[in-house]
């Protein structure tokens, strides 16, 4: 049967730590405004967040005074979510292509490629400020 392999592995789901934030009150409030007033008067706690662990990949990071416009950074991507811009010899790197494998880190010879602890990446537009890295 499939069923008995799996056995061991849920019973170590069971009885593991949960590795994602919860939410930030034990039960749903009636009122987010009143619980948060709760929390300011002290009546209240927030449940802290889950902190990162190390060596996290978020959102990378570029500091284009350092870079010195080799290129491999774009023939390593498998995302294809770097391109090179001639007329400066940088690079732009869009976020919302990146697979976080952090390849152009490993590759680049002057580091000026970083991943960093920024991980909440949300927007409406693909193409806003936050999710390009230039």
């Amino acid at each position: 049967m499939s069923i008995v392999p799996a056995f061991p592995e849920v019973l170590r789901q069971i009885l593991k730590k949960p590795v994602t934030n919860l939410f930030p009150a034990r039960y749903l409030p009636k009122s987010i405004t009143g619980f948060l007033n709760k929390v300011a008067a002290g009546e209240a706690t927030i449940n802290p967040p889950v902190a990162l662990p190390p060596n996290f990949r978020g959102k990378i990071t570029y500091d284009r005074d350092i870079c010195i416009g080799c290129k491999l950074c774009v023939r390593v991507c498998p995302a294809h979510a770097i391109e090179f811009l001639p007329e400066t010899k940088t690079v732009r790197i869009f976020v919302t292509q990146c697979i976080f494998c952090a390849q152009c880190n490993d590759v680049c010879p002057v580091t000026c490629l970083h991943m960093s602890d920024e991980f909440m990446l949300a927007d409406t537009n693909r193409y806003s400020e936050n999710l390009i890295v230039e």
